[in-house]
C-alpha cells in the first residue's frame, strides 16, 4: 500500500488531483467511498475539529483503516482543519494520516509558529504523518454564502517567495494557499474564479505539494487550469452537505410513515456518489 504522500507525488508528476471530501456521518462515508471504488480512485476522508467532534476522532480513523485493511484500497484519514497543537496531537496519536492546521486567520508570524510547533510535535509522535499548512485566508465554514467571506480579498493571497520562505521554515509538507477560493458555496452564482498565474508561481516554488479549499461552486474549467498549474489534491464538503440534505428531505417528505434510519437515507449515500464520481472524473481528467 502507498503512503499517503506517495499517492499526492503520484498525482503531481500526472497532472491530476487527489480528491478530498468531508463527512459527517456514514451516509457520506459510503457514498464517497463507494464513487471512488467504482473508479478504481484513491481517496482522502477529511474531518474537521467539529465532524470529528461528531463521528469520533479515533472512531474515524478505525472507520478508513477498516477499508484499507479489508480491502487493500488506498483510502486516507485527514484531521481537517486543526486549530491547536493540542488537538493536532491527538489527530496524530489517533492514527491521522495528514493534519491541517490552519493558522490562516493569524498574522505571517503567528501562523509561521504554530506550523513549525505543529510540524515539531507531530514528527517526535510519528514522522509519517503528513502536515498541511494554510497560507492566505479564504474564510472558514463549508456552508452556503450569501456573499464572499469578509477578509477574502486579493491581498490575502500569499507569493510564490512567501510560500517558499513559509515551507522552509516550518518543514510543513502540504500547503493549501489562498488563490481566489473561498470556504463555503455561493448561493446564486459560481464562486469566484481561481487565480491560474499565482497557483502555477506557487507550484514552481513551494517546493512541497499543493492542496486547493474551497473546492465546491468552483467552475469545472476553472479546476481543469488549476490542476495544471499545480495543484494535486482539492477539498469538497459544502456540495456534499447539500446532495445528503436535499435527498434527505425529499426521503422523508415522500415516506412520511418510515421509521428505518437506513431506508430513509439511501437515497443521500446516492446523491453524495455522484457529487463525487462527477468530481473524481473532473479531477482525473475523465470527462
Amino acid at each position: 500500500m502507498k503512503s499517503l504522500i506517495e499517492v499526492i507525488h503520484q498525482a503531481q508528476s500526472s497532472r491530476v488531483a487527489i480528491g478530498h471530501f468531508n463527512i459527517s456521518n456514514i451516509e457520506g462515508f459510503w457514498g464517497i467511498f463507494n464513487a471512488a471504488k467504482a473508479l478504481n480512485l484513491p481517496i482522502v476522508i477529511g474531518v474537521s475539529e467539529g465532524e470529528r467532534d461528531f463521528v469520533g476522532v479515533r472512531q474515524t480513523v478505525a472507520l478508513v483503516k477498516s477499508i484499507r485493511d479489508q480491502l487493500d484500497y488506498p483510502i486516507y484519514a485527514n484531521a481537517d482543519h486543526t486549530y491547536s497543537i493540542e488537538r493536532v496531537q491527538e489527530a496524530v496519536e489517533a492514527g491521522f494520516d495528514s493534519v491541517i492546521i490552519d493558522g490562516a486567520k493569524l498574522p505571517m508570524e503567528e501562523n509561521i509558529a504554530l506550523t513549525k510547533q505543529a510540524v515539531q510535535v507531530s514528527k517526535q509522535i510519528n514522522p509519517q504523518v503528513l502536515i498541511e499548512a494554510e497560507v492566505g485566508y479564504i474564510g472558514t465554514s463549508s456552508k452556503m454564502l450569501d456573499e464572499v467571506p469578509e477578509g477574502v480579498t486579493a491581498d490575502s493571497m500569499p507569493t510564490g517567495q512567501e510560500v517558499r520562505d513559509f515551507v522552509t521554515v516550518t518543514g510543513a509538507d502540504l500547503i493549501s494557499p489562498a488563490v481566489g477560493n473561498i470556504h463555503g458555496m455561493l448561493k446564486n452564482a459560481s464562486n469566484p474564479e481561481l487565480h491560474i498565474d499565482r497557483i502555477s508561481q506557487i507550484h514552481q516554488t513551494a517546493g512541497v505539494p499543493l492542496v486547493l479549499h474551497g473546492g465546491s461552486g468552483i467552475k469545472d474549467d476553472n479546476f481543469k487550469e488549476a490542476i495544471k498549474a499545480g495543484i494535486s489534491m482539492i477539498h469538497i464538503n459544502t456540495e456534499i452537505r447539500k446532495a445528503w440534505r436535499d435527498a434527505a428531505a425529499k426521503s422523508f417528505a415522500d415516506n412520511p410513515e418510515e421509521v428505518a434510519p437506513y431506508k430513509l437515507m439511501k437515497s443521500s449515500v446516492d446523491a453524495v456518489q455522484q457529487v463525487v464520481t462527477n468530481r473524481l472524473k473532473l479531477f482525473n481528467q475523465m470527462v
